[in-house]
């Protein structure tokens, strides 16, 4: 599986659609999300990124559960991560979660290439139903740049296709 990562052009309109359910499934469900996202988030902790989390391990820990419900939900599991987006799209809620932090192209790369590390080390999944949960991050990351290298910041503008 390529799991390459697409670059972000400033001012493009981002397309994606959710990933199939067929992940969620696949992964093992609740039980297989949360494994591969606490992973996921044991190595962002390591990584270059890690101080756009808390360095508290409790309060940590808070954010890997609360963001694993996210992903969950969004991979067609449980309604988990209703509270949290309060009445808005849950797309829409996660990219304006990342409002407070400046994020650039570089930062993407590394959240990008981290989970590749993590879902790498998942088994027994097929490699069509991983790419589509790749095409939704890689796209969908996109949308969380907001800090480009010539100093100005831009929100890029989404549709979400409909699944079908």
């Amino acid at each position: 599986m390529s799991m390459n990562i697409t670059p972000v052009k400033k001012g493009e309109e981002v397309h994606f659609k959710n990933p199939s359910k067929k992940f969620y499934e696949a992964i093992g469900g609740e039980e297989g999300m949360r494994k591969l996202m606490f992973n996921f988030y044991d190595k962002i902790y390591e990584s270059e990124i890690a101080h756009f989390f808390p360095q508290d391990e409790e309060e940590f820990e808070k954010i890997k559960i609360k963001n694993t419900k996210f992903f969950i939900q969004i991979c067609g599991g449980p309604k988990v991560y209703e509270d949290e987006a309060k009445g808005m799209n849950l797309n829409e809620f996660m990219i304006r979660v990342h409002d407070d932090f400046s994020i650039n192209e570089k930062a993407r790369i590394e959240w990008l290439g981290t989970i590749r590390e993590a879902l790498q080390e998942v088994e027994g999944v097929d490699e069509e139903i991983l790419e589509d949960f790749w095409s939704y991050l890689d796209n969908f990351s996109k949308l969380t740049v907001n800090s480009f290298a010539d100093g100005s910041t831009y929100y890029a503008a989404y549709t979400q296709a409909q699944e079908k």
